[in-house]
């Protein structure tokens, strides 16, 4: 009985299974995605002065309403028009999901290299690859529904993915540049003491590569693709029940992989604790460190959304290419700058 114990443990804990399943994998994705939902609901409605969802465990502040949800579009029939393309609409979204958590496997989570997959030369250039691939099945999903407004949705999607993946790129790879190394292991460690954190020596890169993340995962003021007042839900109209469930929360996900790599780029990451060699101190206390900064991340994202009305897509796409793109190339000169000159050693 106890070797059966220790194996089942020893699976569960093996570290590749461990990061993409548990934590910071899907587990651990999902009951962030949960609080910040949540915290979305009651910060817009406390600011707003607005009800939020009190009616469901008030003692709590109505935290079980979102199980509440969850649970109605698990049960909800999920509808496939007649005039789709079946194969696409049912298996973009479910596709889109993977991959927008698949960055995970790439991303050190503390720099006792047993601890995490794949410890990498090229770690973040891996983890921006990874990135880029969702967004193309969000645009498969909606013009595959068939429908103008999802068309509209994708387009809309298009045309912010085509401005926010070269700020992200450009704005991540600033940290690698003032490092003189592309492994996510080298640029954490060089953050040391907090005072070279890049969201003090490039804070230029790291509010470009913020607003990126805004742009990204469609939080406001760039909720773009998903105008509900124009285009009904954008590129999920024609789903229903689970797989609209699935739509909404891959870009949650996305949302929560993004913040995970500008913590790890701009907020020093895992620091200032130093890992040891076990895995309390050497695996799972990094992890909560990274995902407690990520956390906070997020939250500032979703207080924007109580805050800050909704651009047209010209104004957002006029503000990326004026505004934004300027301000990342000047963020990357400045790393190139701290590069020659040796700041991070």
């Amino acid at each position: 009985m106890i070797d059966w114990v220790r194996l089942i443990i020893d699976i569960i804990f093996w570290p590749p299974l461990f990061q993409l399943v548990i934590a910071p994998g899907l587990v651990a994705a999902l009951l962030i995605v949960i609080f910040i939902i949540w915290f979305e609901r009651k910060t817009a409605a406390r600011v707003q002065m607005r009800i939020g969802p009190y009616h469901i465990s008030p003692r709590i502040g109505g935290f079980l309403q979102l199980i509440a949800d969850l649970t109605r579009y698990a049960f909800q029939e999920i509808i496939v028009p007649a005039t789709v393309d079946k194969p696409i609409f049912i298996g973009a979204p479910l596709t889109a999901l993977i991959l927008s958590l698949l960055p995970v496997v790439s991303m050190p989570f503390t720099s006792t290299s047993y601890y995490y997959p794949f410890p990498m030369k090229y770690s973040l250039l891996l983890t921006i690859a990874l990135s880029t691939l969702s967004p193309i099945f969000i645009v498969a999903a909606g013009w595959a529904s068939n429908n103008k407004f999802t068309v509209i949705g994708s387009l809309r999607e298009s045309f912010v993915i085509t401005a926010y993946e070269l700020l992200i790129v450009i704005t991540a790879l600033s940290g690698g540049v003032a490092v003189l190394s592309y492994n996510l292991v080298d640029i954490v460690n060089a953050q040391t003491p907090f005072y070279k954190w890049m969201l003090f020596t490039n804070p230029i890169a790291a509010l470009t590569m913020f607003a990126a993340i805004l742009m990204a995962t469609s939080g406001f003021p760039f909720e773009i693709p998903e105008a509900e007042n124009e285009i009904v839900a954008g590129a999920f109209t024609e789903y229903s029940g689970l797989m609209y469930g699935i739509n909404m929360g891959s870009a949650y996900i996305k949302r929560f992989v993004y913040t995970v790599l500008f913590t790890l780029v701009f907020l020093g990451g895992w620091l200032p604790y130093k890992p040891g060699m076990h895995l309390i101190d050497g695996y799972i206390i990094p992890v909560i460190i990274v995902l407690v900064k990520a956390t906070i991340v997020m939250a500032v994202i979703s207080f924007l959304r109580a805050v800050y009305g909704r651009f047209r897509v010209d104004q957002a796409l006029d503000g990326a290419w004026r505004v934004f793109m300027p301000l990342a190339l000047i963020g990357f000169g400045i790393a190139l700058l701290e590069a020659y000159m040796g700041v991070y050693g």
